[in-house]
């Protein structure tokens, strides 16, 4: 009978061997997913989530820099033409 602990030891002993194996097999099979699903994105030229996001913001900041520069724009354009008339007296000149 003394073989018998020894026996489920034993066994036990190849049971966690073989779930530490089977969890860096899987481990290994995830990095080489990973690294092929990563391969195929990059040869599609498809953009990770992370860089739209980055990008999203980008265009977000460059429109409301636009409607800045438009605003301001068409502001300058009224001073212009405010001091154009000023200085003509309120008067067109023009040809006929």
């Amino acid at each position: 009978m003394a073989d018998k602990p020894r026996f489920f030891d034993d066994l036990a002993g190849v049971a966690g061997g073989a779930v530490s194996a089977l969890t860096g097999v899987r481990e290994e099979m995830n990095a080489i997913v990973r690294s092929r699903v990563d391969e195929v994105l990059t040869s599609l030229q498809v953009v990770r989530r992370e860089e739209f996001e980055v990008m999203r913001e980008l265009a977000a900041q460059a429109r409301i820099g636009q409607e800045e520069a438009e605003r301001r724009m068409a502001a300058l354009e009224a001073r212009v033409e405010a001091l154009e008339q000023h200085l003509t007296g309120g008067h067109q000149h023009g040809t006929y």
